[in-house]
């Protein structure tokens, strides 16, 4: 870690979706205490993201501040009336409700995305268990029929044996 950065935090990925929201509202607020003290740093989050075939790749987002490049291409975009949308407002009150729309949907997103990620390998995890039980199921009872067979065997070898040391006569 660079000297004079404070990090945010490492929060963990919620067990549920319901837990996605209270989790996103606690990183708004200590970002925003952040901010209030002072501190302008960048934030930056780093989740899962599913691939196919229970797959993931690890992702790494900058989220604050906003990209100085995406801001002046977006800006260049020609408005599709002649009357240009109004801030009620004013400009930065609106700036900063759209900039927390934007950290609660981007932050959101990863949450859900991180716990899909999770959930796919432990279903992949689980799969992979149960067909590793039913192959050793296959084995084991192979393996029982096998004793059990010899078993027999050995009762029918005796039982042969012992009729044959019962009469004298035969060999």
């Amino acid at each position: 870690m660079d000297a004079g950065l404070t990090p945010l935090g490492l929060f963990t990925v919620p067990s549920s979706v319901q837990a996605i929201t209270p989790l996103v509202g606690q990183i708004q607020l200590e970002s925003e205490a952040h901010r209030t003290s002072g501190d302008t740093s960048q934030l930056h989050l780093f989740h899962n993201q599913p691939r196919a075939g229970s797959q993931y790749a690890p992702i790494a987002q900058r989220l604050l501040p906003l990209d100085a490049a995406w801001e002046a291409e977006r800006a260049k975009l020609s408005w599709p009336t002649p009357l240009r949308p109004e801030v009620v407002g004013g400009d930065t009150t609106a700036m900063r409700g759209l900039i927390r729309e934007y950290l609660f949907i981007s932050l959101f997103r990863a949450c859900a995305e991180s716990l899909a990620s999770e959930n796919a390998i432990r279903l992949a995890t689980m799969q992979r268990a149960d067909q590793n039980i039913d192959e050793l199921l296959v084995k084991l009872h192979g393996r029982f029929h096998q004793l059990r067979q010899s078993g027999i065997d050995e009762e029918l070898f005796d039982v042969i044996a012992g009729g044959n040391a019962i009469e004298p006569g035969r060999a």
